[in-house]
């Protein structure tokens, strides 16, 4: 195990925050997760993207099977929140291999 491949050059779709977990029109319990743990919203996603972003290389990757369409990584982050709160944070990810890039498929608070 180490960190995620390309680490400091990650792709993390606005979309998955947009129109997906900080979207309590989608995800409804993934939206109040975020919100009540961290204190995200759709108001300021992209400070969660932000701090996603900039914890990446900090923690270890786990591989995960590879179904396809490129080998898979999960990484649990602690993050520090808009709230000054912290909570863990399971994020997954594909490295596309014809971009050699790692790309976001999902992220949620882990409550565990």
């Amino acid at each position: 195990m180490g960190t995620l491949p390309n680490s400091n050059n990650v792709i993390i779709p606005i979309e998955k925050f947009t129109e997906y977990a900080l979207n309590p029109l989608k995800q409804k319990d993934k939206a109040k997760a975020f919100e009540k743990a961290l204190g995200y919203n759709l108001g300021n996603y992209q400070k969660l993207i932000d701090n996603i972003r900039f914890n990446v290389p900090n923690y270890l990757a786990t591989p995960k099977p590879n179904l396809g369409y490129g080998q898979r990584y999960q990484i649990i982050m602690d993050l520090l929140g808009e709230n000054g709160k912290k909570a863990k944070v399971l994020t997954a990810w594909i490295v596309d291999e014809t971009m050699n890039a790692a790309r976001l498929i999902s992220a949620y608070v882990d409550d565990e």
